[in-house]
């Protein structure tokens, strides 16, 4: 297979099949988050150049999509707020003030599934961590989301991250391969992504029902959502872990 990496500024008409990636990659709940709603359409309009896809030569295929967001940190773990919300609508204010960026936050890495597990997480975070370079950035940073965490949704992400291999490597896969580039795993954030719906929705989205009010956990969450039937609504706070990459030239 060859590769190449193309941004959006360069074939912008890729992105158009860039939705089947997203329906691939992602479970229904997890593309309809409020701020995410609001905000991410200015990736493709402020930042295309911070947008792209691996795309096969071969197979003229899109096999996984890459976005990454200019943002003003200093360096602090309080400066990297809480999470996706925090850090895509602060990255957004930024830019309309006028203020200049110093590093770059690793939104998104859409691998198809029939191209997992074959080390392009990694070319991936190459990818990102060359953009970061190339733009002048000592940093890249990720509100990682645990690729394993939806098997324990009710443990709290503050224990999850504490936990090891037997070698003593982080236990999260997706963790281990940012910490074995170097790595420094910051802090973890239980409030990263604010998710509400009615629980028509939530039902739709899970493919359950929510016969009564309370905690639910459910398939691909990271974490229960919260159902309260006098409100017709169901709450829920995606969980991430915050980790920096210091860059080398």
């Amino acid at each position: 297979m060859t590769m190449t990496v193309i941004r959006h500024s360069s074939r912008p008409e890729l992105w158009e099949a860039t939705e089947a990636v997203t329906r691939e990659v992602w479970p229904a709940y997890n593309q309809h988050g409020a701020v995410l709603d609001r905000f991410w359409g200015r990736l493709f309009d402020d930042f295309r150049d911070f947008q792209f896809v691996l795309y096969d030569d071969d197979a003229h295929e899109v096999i996984a999509e890459g976005h990454t967001l200019p943002c003003v940190w200093d360096g602090t773990t309080d400066g990297l707020g809480d999470g996706i919300d925090w850090m895509l609508a602060a990255a957004v204010a930024a830019h309309d003030a006028g203020h200049q960026p110093n590093a770059l936050c690793a939104m998104a890495a859409e691998i198809r599934p029939r191209f997992q597990g074959g080390g392009l997480s990694n070319r991936m975070l190459d990818v990102m961590a060359d953009l970061a370079r190339e733009a002048g950035f000592e940093y890249l940073v990720a509100p990682v989301r645990p690729s394993l965490k939806d098997r324990y949704p009710i443990t709290p992400i503050e224990r999850y991250v504490t936990w090891t291999t037997d070698t003593g490597e982080p236990f999260d896969p997706w963790i281990r391969v940012h910490v074995r580039r170097g790595a420094e795993i910051v802090k973890p954030v239980p409030r990263s992504m604010h998710i509400a719906g009615s629980i028509a929705q939530w039902e739709e989205w899970t493919g359950m029902r929510f016969p009564d009010d309370g905690q639910f956990t459910f398939p691909a969450g990271l974490a229960p959502v919260e159902i309260d039937h006098s409100r017709d609504v169901g709450l829920y706070w995606e969980p991430n872990v915050w980790i920096v990459h210091t860059l080398r030239p």
